[in-house]
């Protein structure tokens, strides 16, 4: 049996890793579908602190790699987002949309995000 704690406890290791927090706290202010350059883009901006024109194209291609591989895949797995991987591009899910205060409580709680975490 699946239960609140349950998915508490799911969302809270989705967000143990900062490029996932990232990806989510994206999503939630942006209320879109966005593209896996767009999310690379976030995660320079907010994890590396670097100017997009200043980042390594082998480091951006790591985020890539990472994000296509690692990050959304476990975010689809949990029903968070559906990802074409033809057109690049993420969406969340309704199952995002009901699970959005949990997620803006733990995302809020990391003192290295600024809110709104916005593109």
């Amino acid at each position: 049996m699946v239960g609140p704690t349950t998915k508490f406890d799911t969302l809270l290791e989705l967000c143990q890793d900062q490029h996932r927090r990232i990806i989510l706290a994206v999503l939630a202010s942006e209320k879109r579908s966005l593209t896996v350059n767009d999310l690379t883009k976030a995660i320079i901006k907010h994890n590396h602190h670097t100017p997009l024109k200043e980042i390594s194209k082998e480091e951006s291609r790591q985020i890539r790699v990472e994000l296509h591989h690692v990050h959304i895949p476990k975010l689809e797995d949990q029903s968070l987002v559906e990802y074409d991987q033809e057109r690049q591009l993420v969406e969340p899910t309704p199952q995002f949309d009901q699970l959005q205060p949990q997620l803006s409580a733990i995302i809020d709680t990391d003192p290295v995000l600024d809110p709104p975490v916005a593109l």
